[in-house]
C-alpha cells in the first residue's frame, strides 16, 4: 500500500510540474500596478537603423524637367532581388548600390535619410539647378528576417514593410509554438562590431518599452523550448493528464505484479 501511494505521490508532482502556466503562454500581460484602463504608448527607442548589406531599397524621384529621370528611378525599375523577395536596389557584399544615372554610391552605414540627402546632392550637381524641381525618396523595400525554435515555421521571412515589431515579427512568421518560452525570447543582431544577443519577455507589457521592441532587417529571432516539453507529457492540460494517467497505470501495475511475486 505505502508503494502505490509512492507511486501516486510521484505522479501527482510530475503532473503539476507538467502542466505550462498560462502566464508563460500569453502575450503582453498588464502589470498588476497598471490600470485596465489606462493606455500604454510605445515610446520608439531605438536608434536609427544603419543600412547593411544585402538590405533592399526602394528609391523614387520626381521632378518636372526631366520625365526619362523619373521613369529609370520608379518603383518597377528596380532590381529583383535574389532571395529577399522584394524588388528594388539592393546593397551588395561592398557596401553599395548601383542606380541608373548615377553610378555606384556607398550605402552602408548610412540612415535612409542620409542616403536620401546623398543622392540629392548627387542628382542636384549632376542635373539640376534648383531644389525645389526633385523630389526623391529612399525607404527601405521591406524587411528580412529569421526564425527559429519553437514557432510555426522556421526559416527566413520577407515583410513589405519599413516598421515590424518582434510580436507582428512572430505572427507573420506563424507564431510560436504552444512549448515556446515567451519569457525570454531571443534577438540575435548584427553590428558594425559584431553580433549581440538581446532578452525579451513577450509575456511583460512593459516590453513595449524596450530599444528592440521594433526588429531590424537581418535580425535573427529564436524562441527556446519551455522545460515542459523536455519532459514531454502534452501540450495541453488534458494531453499532460492522459499520458500521466497512462504512466500511472503502467506503475501501478508493475508494482502489485511484483509484489505479488
Amino acid at each position: 500500500m505505502r508503494r502505490l501511494t509512492f507511486v501516486w505521490m510521484i505522479g501527482l508532482l510530475l503532473a503539476i510540474s507538467s502542466c505550462i502556466p498560462l502566464n508563460k503562454i500569453t502575450y503582453l500581460q498588464e502589470s498588476k500596478s497598471v490600470a485596465v484602463d489606462s493606455l500604454m504608448m510605445a515610446r520608439r527607442l531605438q536608434p536609427p537603423y544603419r543600412l547593411q548589406v544585402n538590405d533592399v531599397l526602394n528609391i523614387s524621384l520626381y521632378q518636372s524637367a526631366d520625365e526619362r529621370l523619373t521613369k529609370l528611378f520608379s518603383p518597377a525599375s528596380g532590381e529583383s532581388v535574389s532571395g529577399a523577395g522584394m524588388n528594388g536596389y539592393g546593397i551588395d557584399i561592398r557596401g553599395d548600390i548601383r542606380l541608373p544615372e548615377i553610378g555606384t554610391v556607398k550605402a552602408i552605414g548610412l540612415t535612409t535619410d542620409e542616403l536620401q540627402e546623398k543622392l540629392k546632392q548627387i542628382l542636384l550637381e549632376k542635373y539640376f539647378k534648383q531644389e525645389d524641381e526633385l523630389f526623391l525618396t529612399v525607404k527601405l523595400a521591406g524587411i528580412s528576417y529569421t526564425m527559429v525554435g519553437e514557432v510555426a515555421g522556421t526559416g527566413q521571412v520577407n515583410v513589405e514593410k519599413e516598421q515590424i515589431n518582434i510580436v507582428e515579427a512572430i505572427a507573420a512568421g506563424g507564431g510560436v509554438s504552444d512549448v515556446g518560452d515567451l519569457t525570454a525570447v531571443k534577438i540575435v543582431r548584427n553590428y558594425p562590431d559584431g553580433v549581440k544577443v538581446h532578452k525579451l519577455d513577450l509575456t511583460d507589457l512593459d516590453v513595449v518599452y524596450s530599444p528592440y521592441y521594433y526588429i531590424q532587417p537581418n535580425d535573427m529571432i529564436v524562441v527556446d523550448p519551455l522545460p515542459q516539453k523536455v519532459i514531454g507529457t502534452g501540450t495541453t492540460g488534458l494531453s499532460t493528464f492522459g499520458t500521466i494517467v497512462t504512466v500511472l497505470s503502467a506503475l501501478v501495475t508493475s508494482v502489485l505484479l511484483f509484489t505479488r511475486l
